[in-house]
């Protein structure tokens, strides 16, 4: 089964075709991406999907523009200030990766007395008045350690590897872990440290708590620091731990090449960075008159030892496993939710 089936699977199986008409024209509005962080992997390929899907849309004439912007800092005053900007630009439709669920509601607000649609995705805001596209990251979190109580069913000490400090995507992953933990308890999380989803920040964060730990039997993740916090262990005499993937290219390697010289067995799990272009794909349908929920759950996207090989193959150098979204994709995602 491709990638693509796997993450539609579970929207998709009740849907008959859809047609992708519009009910009315869009071809004169301007939707802006506003992206709170682009210091990993995922948000590159996060906004190289954007880019792609968008620059066909607007060559096509769907929509007039789908301009990306980034802050400097995942500041979320600074987001808030950027999605501001917008409503004074006059763009129609504003697709949101937040710095906070919370802190940028005003601005959101703002946004929609303004007339102007905001979905956000990923980093999802709570303003009722918004859309939100998002996996089930607790879930996600939870199911690592269901992994790992399968491999490890005598349980061990657990390192956990947090995202971004104060973003919900964090809080929601970290949450689905140590829910795991309570429903695993024979598992124990004794270290904690924030790898900001970067391989680099992962390694420094792990080498600087490894010499207070215990023996570690497994690593928990959010993804973009597996391949971090092998590098680290790896510089120890420690045996090394299961650790949890995340979907990222040089981790799938690194998995692939443990697995052919030890039998080394994990499993690796993230949101699709194109789950931006399902997020765009929904403004347009909005704009166009069509009844969307206001939340919206798409699958995560996992990869277990059997079929490692290929998704790597399907995956670019120094990239992330991914789907991106057709506007047809967007239309039956958005029929199985209603």
């Amino acid at each position: 089964m491709t990638i693509r089936k796997m993450l539609l699977a579970s929207a998709a199986i009740a849907c008959a075709a859809m047609p992708v008409s519009a009910f009315a024209d869009t071809s004169a509005k301007k939707i802006a991406l506003s992206n709170n962080y682009a210091g990993n992997s995922w948000r590159q390929a996060m906004l190289t999907s954007w880019g792609k899907v968008t620059g066909e849309a607007v060559k096509a004439g769907t929509v007039a523009a789908a301009d990306p912007f980034t802050t400097a800092e995942n500041q979320a005053t600074e987001q808030a200030a950027q999605i501001q900007n917008m409503i004074l630009q006059g763009y129609d439709a504003i697709v949101l990766n937040a710095a906070s669920p919370t802190a940028l509601n005003g601005a959101v607000k703002e946004a929609c007395d303004a007339g102007i649609t905001v979905v956000s995705f990923d980093g999802i805001v709570t303003e009722p008045c918004a859309w939100r596209i998002a996996v089930n990251f607790k879930e996600m979190g939870r199911s690592e350690v269901e992994y790992l109580s399968k491999k490890l069913p005598n349980g061990g000490n657990l390192l956990e590897i947090r995202g971004l400090a104060g973003v919900f995507v964090d809080d929601e992953i970290s949450a689905g872990i140590h829910d795991g933990v309570k429903q695993f308890p024979q598992f124990k999380v004794v270290g904690s440290v924030h790898g900001d989803w970067a391989q680099d920040v992962a390694q420094k964060a792990v080498a600087g708590i490894l010499p207070s730990l215990p023996d570690i039997a497994g690593v928990v993740t959010q993804g973009g620091d597996g391949y971090g916090a092998a590098q680290a262990i790896a510089a120890t005499d420690r045996k090394m731990p299961i650790i949890i993937m995340g979907n990222r290219e040089d981790e799938l390697k690194w998995w692939k090449e443990q697995k052919e010289a030890k039998g080394y067995e994990t499993m690796s799990v993230s949101i699709a960075p194109g789950v931006s272009t399902l997020a765009f794909w929904v403004a347009q349908q909005i704009l166009d008159g069509k009844e969307v929920k206001k939340d919206l759950v798409v699958p995560f996207l996992r990869i277990d030892q059997d079929n490692l090989e290929t998704n790597l193959a399907n995956t670019q150098a120094g990239g992330v496993a991914n789907v991106e979204y057709t506007q047809a994709d967007a239309i039956k995602v958005i029929e199985s939710a209603k």
